[in-house]
């Protein structure tokens, strides 16, 4: 045939080799973009799956019939403010910190029991923390049954020694080293109390539709800030623990709806007789602040 020549065998070797090395160079991008992507994901290591969610649902959605929208007009009543001299403001000011400068994070919690009506109050403290539209995105759950406490301790510990030896990383583990923790949590037995914190991405009301709840992180997070002070103002002490990637299952063991993430756990008791903290030091105010 007219096409055919004595260089057409060698044509086609050199089309088989560029197609070869072309086919290379695909695999080879593909294979390095791929450890890319286990690189990045391996420097967010702080990243839960459970909490993978939209902070603020897409307004499309709030047309559907599934989600509905309070209409009802909110009344307004006459505000009474606490009435305080400046010196009485400089004083308690000055007292309150003071207090709340005392305030650690303790591992070593005594057993000792806690009446309930001290939980009760601190929680119902918490409570008053503002929320988006005043929709109180929180659930605090108290556990105080050994065996459940002693269920949770062993997903978070299961979880924990995961996160130490392949998810946190080389840095962040360098890091909580000199703070002398690791994956152990026996306080989670020991404590009297376990308060659960969790956020609810969208509210249930009883016709089953949907309430959205807007800035549910940050509202539950200013709760959480609050239910500190509150028990640092009765003596009881706590550490603040984010279980990571623990929160579906530990949601599944308390039997909480699926709207509802975990946020924060906060074993709570009083301090071990003897108990140590580390030594460290807070900011200065000129660190933290700044006057425009």
């Amino acid at each position: 045939m007219a096409w055919f020549s004595p260089l057409t065998p060698i044509f086609v070797a050199v089309l088989c080799v560029v197609i070869a090395f072309l086919m290379k160079g695909f695999k080879t991008e593909k294979r390095e973009k791929k450890a890319q992507a286990a690189v990045t994901s391996k420097s967010r290591p702080w990243v839960d799956e459970d909490l993978k969610d939209e902070t603020e649902l897409d307004t499309g959605d709030q047309a559907h019939e599934d989600w509905v929208t309070e209409e009802d007009d909110v009344s307004h009543i006459p505000f009474s403010p606490m009435r305080l001299t400046e010196e009485e403001m400089l004083h308690r000011s000055q007292q309150f910190f003071q207090l709340m400068n005392s305030r650690r994070s303790v591992r070593f919690i005594s057993s000792k029991p806690v009446p309930r009506e001290i939980i009760d109050n601190v929680i119902r403290t918490a409570g008053t923390a503002p929320s988006g539209a005043h929709t109180e995105p929180w659930t605090f759950v108290v556990v105080s049954d050994p065996e459940t406490k002693h269920g949770i301790r062993e997903i978070i510990e299961e979880e924990e020694e995961i996160n130490y030896r392949q998810r946190m990383g080389e840095k962040w583990v360098k890091d909580l080293k000199r703070l002398r923790t690791n994956w152990v949590k026996e306080y989670l037995d020991i404590a009297p109390y376990l308060i659960l914190i969790f956020k609810q991405v969208y509210g249930l009301i009883s016709s089953g539709q949907k309430k959205t709840h807007y800035y549910n992180e940050i509202s539950v997070a200013i709760s959480c800030g609050i239910l500190l002070a509150a028990l640092q103002n009765v003596g009881l002490v706590t550490v603040t623990t984010t279980p990571l990637n623990c929160g579906p299952r530990i949601r599944v063991l308390l039997q909480r709806p699926t709207n509802e993430k975990l946020l924060l756990l906060l074993p709570v008791g009083y301090p071990e007789e003897g108990a140590t903290v580390p030594g460290l030091t807070r900011k200065k105010l000129e660190e933290i602040m700044v006057t425009v």
